[in-house]
């Protein structure tokens, strides 16, 4: 599809997967969801088919874009943008436009982020061919995930009139509800999860940052000129950046434009957002223990998600839902319930200037 141009997000910081990820290696690096792919390789795989290597763009950090091109080296090296300052998913996108329209101005930009989960991949990737063809006609798409569990850590869209055959107007973005919003939504049946995908043509997202962010439109668009005259623009964005308005996409132009319609999909789709959620897409024996590493020695255990590095025995006796994890330098224990309390080992070390840690 010469008119469909990819944008992957990558722009993982590393602390959600400590010891496992570091700032050096984020979660898209790891193998989390399989035994030799990571999360970014797999997002880009499933591309196959719909949009050539040539036309697939990685926005990473400035300190992952050389490891990027290793782990995807099917990707001319150009189509990996390195962001010289963290700046949230609008300036993000709008430098990809920026690239993207100066190749072809009304391609189609299917805009992923790199490390979510899918457990069908031919229900996903259908999804993505009705999105791509429901943004070719000029409005923003997004994906919204029919939800099977009141989940209070992931956003929601409230879906509005049917345009067309599984495709519905946004009536309204919704933030993180609690537990009480979260079983109305499932109940209601409105309610999709915002799964962070979105699609439009290069020229559409352009001229709603004209009218939503117009610092980030003048940035594009500076970029845009010179790519335009065979010019880099990576000196250009090293200028720029760092004055860059910090939204993301969903804030400052998703929730404002007139014009967003919702694709429904149902294709097995988890934010892998923290050890608990690695462990409840992992394999488990009787004991529903879920290990990783031969070298593992469970007793009266259940319940636990045990990652080992090879250079030692991890042996647990009567223990229940316990997540540990073992690396050369690093060993986590915690509770499973308490996953989302890891950065806080990281802010913790970085107070105490043990930064080779993390």
């Amino acid at each position: 599809m010469d008119d469909v141009f990819a944008v992957i997000m990558a722009g993982g910081s590393g602390t959600r997967f400590w010891p496992l990820s570091r700032a050096a290696w984020p979660k898209q690096f790891l193998a989390l969801a399989s035994n030799h792919e990571s999360l970014l390789q797999q997002t880009v795989r499933r591309l196959a088919g719909i949009v050539p290597d040539d036309h697939i763009l990685v926005v990473t950090s400035s300190a992952h874009a050389q490891a990027t091109r290793e782990q995807l080296p099917m990707l001319p090296p150009g189509n990996v943008l390195g962001e010289p300052a963290a700046r949230n998913t609008a300036p993000c996108i709008a430098w990809a436009a920026a690239h993207v329209s100066a190749r072809s101005p009304r391609a189609v930009m299917a805009v992923l982020p790199a490390d979510p989960h899918i457990g069908d991949e031919p229900a996903y990737r259908d999804i993505l061919l009705r999105s791509i063809a429901a943004a070719q006609q000029g409005g923003l798409v997004t994906i919204g995930v029919t939800p099977t569990r009141p989940e209070t850590g992931y956003g929601y869209i409230e879906v509005g009139e049917t345009l067309s055959p599984g495709v519905e107007r946004v009536q309204r973005f919704v933030e993180k509800p609690d537990l009480y919003r979260a079983q109305r939504f499932m109940s209601d049946g409105s309610f999709l999860w915002n799964s962070g995908m979105f699609f439009f043509r290069a020229d559409a997202m352009l001229q709603e940052l004209a009218t939503q962010l117009p610092d980030l439109a003048a940035f594009a668009d500076g970029s845009r000129r010179l790519l335009a005259t065979g010019q880099q623009d990576a000196e250009y964005a090293r200028e720029r950046y760092a004055e860059l308005t910090s939204v993301s996409i969903d804030h400052g132009v998703m929730e404002k434009a007139a014009d967003v319609r919702v694709v429904r999909g149902a294709f097995g789709w988890y934010d892998i957002g923290s050890w608990t959620t690695a462990y409840e897409l992992a394999s488990k024996d009787e004991q529903r223990n879920a290990v990783h590493g031969a070298a593992t020695s469970l007793v009266d255990s259940e319940g636990c998600y045990v990652r080992g590095s090879g250079s030692k025995v991890i042996a647990l006796i009567g223990v229940r839902d316990l997540v540990v994890v073992d690396t050369d330098d690093a060993l986590l224990i915690m509770p499973r319930e308490r996953a989302q309390d890891v950065r806080r080992v990281v802010e913790d070390l970085k107070a105490k200037h043990a930064t080779q840690f993390v």
